[in-house]
């Protein structure tokens, strides 16, 4: 007879065995900064060069003035990101307090389908309305008389990183406010119904029982935007990038790329890489740390 102990074992052994494939096997790759790689060969074959490409990114100046320009671009990106992460806590509450269920569903299905659509579908419409020959937005503000040529608003750099985290929120603000749902739907009903009794109104019931009750959430949400500030993904950079706002859009992963891909430097992009992963546990275990001093809660 297998103890209980062996049984809950035996059911995550799947998953332990799923992570150990798709996230640390993949760590073999790091092996590939310490070669000058070179294509068709196996890594035994190649040179090893030992620091040479993590003293690159220290002792050439090129090279440190454009890890520090992509540096900034994501972690400017990020903060703004980080800066309006309270909209989808703002939004589920909204939500929650349309009183008509099938307007409460149309509203978020709207709101959860731009989530499923591709980047590269969201930059076609973004063109069709910014385009400067026959862009809908363009068009109003030349026939309105506010401005007296079309302005090529995707080829500026000019308020790029809002532009960038202005998609991003109308992408995933339904998305993001489903787990804010289910943690309305959590608190005890009971309590909105003694808040009535004492005379309380929608909006007292609100900012003394949604709120108070949704801020763990918040707050754990956070603590995981935070560590993973680095990580900013590429796809939707990579897409709106071009020769006039690559300076500003460049960010770390998309930098990776252009690095490993198009320019074939292999041993570098993974050097990035490791950067990468290190900035990010320590964003980590700081925010982790810094939760656990000031509200006495922490996510391990």
């Amino acid at each position: 007879m297998i103890s209980t102990k062996y049984k809950l074992f035996l059911l995550v052994l799947p998953f332990m065995f799923f992570v150990f494939v798709f996230a640390y096997m993949p760590l073999w790759g790091w092996s590939y900064a310490f070669v000058d790689y070179r294509p068709g060969r196996s890594i035994f074959e190649m040179d090893f060069v030992g620091l040479k490409w993590f003293k690159m990114m220290v002792y050439s100046e090129q090279q440190t003035y454009e890890i520090l320009r992509v540096l900034k671009n994501t972690f400017g990106i990020s903060f703004l990101s980080l800066f309006f992460s309270f909209l989808p806590m703002v939004f589920a509450i909204l939500l929650y307090e349309i009183r008509s269920n099938k307007m409460r569903r149309i509203v978020q299905t709207l709101t959860t389908i731009p989530h499923f659509i591709s980047w590269v579908l969201v930059y076609s419409i973004v063109f069709a309305l910014l385009s400067v020959d026959g862009g809908v937005v363009n068009n109003i503000l030349v026939n309105s008389g506010l401005i007296s040529k079309p302005i090529n608003f995707l080829a500026s750099s000019e308020h790029i990183w809002i532009k960038m985290v202005a998609l991003d929120i109308w992408k995933g603000l339904g998305w993001s406010a489903i787990l804010y749902l289910a943690a309305i739907n959590g608190i005890p009903q009971d309590l909105y119904e003694a808040a009535k009794i004492d005379g309380a109104g929608r909006f007292r019931s609100v900012w003394h029982i949604t709120i108070p009750g949704l801020l763990p959430t918040f707050f754990v949400l956070l603590m995981l935007a935070v560590a993973n500030m680095i990580n900013t993904g590429m796809d939707q950079f990579f897409v709106f990038s071009n020769a006039m706002n690559k300076s500003s859009i460049e960010v770390l992963d998309l930098y990776t790329y252009n690095i490993g891909l198009l320019k074939g430097n292999f041993s570098l992009a993974t050097v990035i890489s490791i950067l990468k992963t290190f900035v990010s546990l320590v964003l980590l275990f700081s925010v982790n740390r810094l939760s656990k001093t000031l509200r006495g809660e922490s996510i391990f």
